[in-house]
């Protein structure tokens, strides 16, 4: 008979963590067992993600970062939602092959779109010809999202990313996820919980003020852990990655722009934007990697030779090269930039700020080329912001075309991220963590490819 599982994704989470701000987790590890987990380069949601449902690195499951560049639409494309992008078999294949009767509940995991799931939610904004964003989300069956906003509200979008961010995402992500589990007791559930990814970027992982929020994440925790228990199911906690301090950004497109291999366009309003198909060399920035796409083969000498050479760079792979990360895909940058320690990557590409794109100031995930944290911030140099978002959502309200540039250009704000593998004698501290429930499956050694195959023999013995 098929145990249930509850696979508990909380971002950001780490050994070290685990104590007295952690009640609920700390319980869990004490009654089963508790390791620094092993992550793969990309240490980014996307690949974490891929690697743990698929068991395998990022030259098999595909997913290379959060987002990369489609070279036959000479575009860069960021969190896309289709769950046919991921390459391989997922633990609930695996699941559905050995058990007719089994069920999975995707909760805000990424890639949920067109999975073979039973049941699952993500955010899905609806976008208005007029230019607005309401929020909105997209669930299967498409009667899930109304049964679950019918009781707990419309998804709370602009606290799940974005100055606004805060624990009221991940209290509506577990309290929709004990919903589901309750009515309909799938096999698996897999939920995402990604509060502690707000403040470890603004804070930084050192700040004191970091304690509230893990003290936060760990009572929604603590209340799918109860509901877990109360159906009989096992437990598995753990996370993507750890955030790293940080206090350089690197502008990695400036950097190609000014040795001459970066392209833009001047739009007719005034501003820039990166012309990919009409670059030599561009990267694209994910928090401490960067895929840089180099059109020439005869130029991937020297591009490599420039960024080898830059600041706050602290190694720069070629296609051989990245065979030793499980990164040699298709879809990766010809070159592939790691940061130093304390550093990480911009998708800037503008040298003045007047002619950054009118999206630089606002948050918008999918037409930046490239992964923006200060999004996270209110531009600290708007001298009265409140009146600014103030003003921006009564036009909304009305009806009205309107543009909430209220994010600043400053990346120095930004005091963590991630990315990078973890320096090895600090994994407790910069290595994700893998709690379990049950003694049975317990090891020393836990790469993120064990991930899946470890829940299965929770799950079948």
């Amino acid at each position: 008979m098929t145990k249930p599982l509850l696979i508990l994704n909380i971002v950001g989470l780490t050994h070290e963590m685990l104590g007295p701000n952690t009640p609920h987790l700390k319980r869990l590890a004490d009654d089963g067992f508790a390791r620094p987990m092993g992550t793969v380069l990309p240490a980014v949601t996307c690949s974490a993600q891929a690697t743990i449902l698929t068991g395998t690195l990022p030259r098999e499951h595909g997913i290379v970062a959060n987002g990369w560049y489609f070279r036959d639409l000479a575009e860069v494309l960021f969190w896309k939602q289709s769950n046919r992008l991921v390459h391989g078999e997922r633990i609930y294949d695996v699941g559905e092959q050995r058990d007719p009767l089994y069920t999975t509940a995707k909760m805000f995991w990424w890639y949920n779109m067109y999975s073979t799931v039973d049941y699952s939610m993500t955010p899905r904004p609806s976008y208005p010809a007029d230019g607005r964003k309401v929020m909105d989300s997209y669930s299967f069956p498409p009667d899930l999202r109304d049964e679950l906003q019918s009781k707990l509200g419309v998804f709370p979008l602009f606290k799940f990313w974005g100055p606004g961010a805060d624990i009221t995402s991940s209290r509506w992500i577990a309290d929709a996820s004990i919903e589901v589990m309750q009515r309909h007791k799938p096999s698996l559930t897999l939920v995402y919980l990604p509060h502690l990814d707000y403040n470890l970027q603004r804070l930084g992982p050192d700040d004191p003020r970091i304690a509230e929020d893990i003290r936060l994440v760990d009572a929604e925790a603590g209340k799918l852990i109860d509901a877990a228990r109360a159906l009989d199911t096992d437990i598995i906690a753990l996370s993507e990655y750890a955030i790293t301090p940080v206090n350089q950004a690197v502008h990695i497109n400036r950097v190609l722009r000014h040795h001459g291999y970066l392209t833009v366009r001047r739009e007719p309003l005034g501003w820039e934007t990166l012309d990919c198909g009409a670059s030599r060399a561009f990267a694209v920035a994910d928090h401490q990697v960067a895929h840089v796409y180099v059109r020439n083969y005869e130029d991937i000498k020297a591009v490599k030779l420039v960024l080898g050479m830059t600041d706050g760079i602290d190694g720069v792979f070629d296609r051989a090269e990245q065979r030793q990360f499980g990164l040699d895909h298709e879809r990766s940058g010809d070159l592939i930039a790691v940061a130093a320690p304390g550093a990480w990557f911009t998708y800037y590409f503008w040298e003045d700020d007047a002619l950054a794109p009118d999206y630089a100031r606002t948050v918008d995930i999918h037409r930046k080329p490239g992964y923006d944290p200060v999004e996270l911030f209110v531009d600290p140099q708007l001298m009265f912001p409140k009146l600014r978002i103030a003003r921006r959502l009564a036009q909304k309200f009305l009806g009205f075309r309107y543009y909430m540039d209220v994010i600043g250009l400053d990346a120095s704000i930004v005091k963590g991220s991630h990315g990078r593998l973890p320096t090895p004698d600090q994994e407790a501290r910069e290595a994700p963590v893998f709690i379990s429930s049950n003694r049975s499956i317990e090891q020393d050694d836990i790469p993120m490819t064990a991930v899946k195959e470890l829940a299965l023999r929770l799950q079948f013995g």
